[in-house]
Parts: structure tokens; sequence; C-alpha cells
């Protein structure tokens, strides 16, 4: 296949990628940028692929996010490539940053009163994994499921996490969204005189070509015509020998 990978990843290599691609962050983002201005469509559709592919980055959902990206930009009538590529603003740099911010925002807009430290939400969710994982097994045996730890995590991280994402990531989306449409403008008018130069330069080659070839045909049809009038081809002045 031409698209085909010659060295094929395996598991641990694609989870690698995940949290920290081969070329860095920095060539990542560079990429998506470049993929982003090449997109075939209108600024506007674009952009507000690039709004929705940003807000559900923001957003607390773990696994859904191309769903919820497809989906928000469908209902936009947004780029969904556009939309699918935005969601690499969330990444194991920037996302526990932002998600201690919104967290805190979070609590302050709920009035949570819960210290929130890294060691705090480091618990929260590790007693949540440890009690999604106890629940899952009590589906097949005779033990009870438990649903504090669970109950506390939605409680105390993830709903003030949601809540306190939602405002600063619209903000932020909307800021994004107003930057790309410029951007795309600007990078389509260049690569669409760039197309019109290349064009030029092809269409005065051709007219040159063209030229050279009708000289040559005019040379080659005045090279067969008669010298002097009234004697045909070939002949001369010469008299025969004697």
């Amino acid at each position: 296949m031409v698209f085909k990978r010659r060295d094929r990843r395996g598991w641990l290599a694609w989870m690698r990628e995940m949290f920290y691609p081969t070329g860095g962050f920095r060539r990542a983002t560079r990429y998506v940028i470049h993929r982003m201005r090449r997109l075939p469509d209108r600024p506007h559709r674009i952009a507000r692929g690039v709004f929705a592919g940003s807000l559900i980055g923001f957003l607390p959902l773990p696994g859904l996010q191309f769903l919820g990206a497809w989906g928000l930009a469908w209902v936009m009538r947004g780029n969904v490539l556009a939309a699918l590529l935005a969601t690499f603003n969330s990444n194991p740099i920037t996302t526990p940053f932002f998600a201690v911010g919104a967290i805190t925002l979070g609590h302050w807009m709920l009035g949570i009163d819960t210290p929130l430290t890294a060691e705090a939400i480091g618990d929260g969710f590790a007693h949540a994994g440890v009690e999604l994982w106890h629940n899952f097994l009590a589906l097949f045996g005779p033990e009870d499921m438990h649903w504090d730890g669970l109950s506390r995590f939605w409680s105390d991280i993830y709903l003030p996490y949601f809540i306190g994402a939602l405002g600063p990531g619209i903000l932020l989306s909307l800021i994004f969204y107003y930057i790309t449409i410029p951007l795309v403008e600007a990078y389509q008018k260049a690569r669409s005189a760039k197309f019109k130069e290349r064009s030029d330069k092809r269409l005065l080659l051709r007219e040159r070509l063209a030229a050279l070839a009708q000289r040559a045909a005019d040379a080659a049809k005045d090279g067969h015509k008669d010298p002097v009038p009234g004697t045909k081809q070939g002949d001369d002045d010469t008299p025969p020998a004697p």
C-alpha cells in the first residue's frame, strides 16, 4: 500500500505517541497548524470546526473527545477534520495546568470548601479508579458495589472541573475562532496567488513552444519551395556532361 508504514508500530508505541510525539510537541503543533491551514474549505467553516474541537478538548471527556468534537462540529456546520485537529489542545503538557485552574474555579463557583491539592486530586482519581474496577468485578461475583469513592470524585473533582472548564474553554475557543479566520484567508490567498503564478508561467511556456514549433514548420515549408520559379526541386543550371 502507498501510505502504509514501513515500520509497523505496536500498542506500546501508539500509547507513547499519545503522551509524547516522536518529534516533540513543537513539531506536532506545527504539523497540526499546517494541516489546518491547508484544509480545502471556507475559512469560517474551518474556524467553526476549530471552535468545536477546542471547546471539547478543554472539557473533561476522556475517550469521547473525537466523538464530541465531531458531533459539535456537525451541529455548528463546521469542518469536522478541523475539529478533530483542534482537540490537540488537550495534551499531557497543557491539561494538568488547565485542569487545576478549572477545578479551582469550579470549587469557587459551586461553593465547595474541600481543600484542592495535587495529592487530593490524585487520591480522588485513584479511589474512583479502584472503585470502578471493583464494581466491574462485582457484576460477575457475589460482592456488593460501592459508590462512595465515585460519588466523592463526581462532586469534588469531575463536576467542578466540567463547570470550571466550560467558561474559560468557550472564551479561549472564541479567541482561536477569530484567529483562525484571517490566518486561513491569508494562507488561501497566498496559495491561490502562487498557483496563478505557476499557471501563468506554464501558459507562457506553452506559447513560446507553440511559437518555436510554428517557426520550425514555416522554415520546413520554405525549404520545400522552388528556388527559381518554373523549375522543379532538384533541378540546376549545370549542363550535362558530354
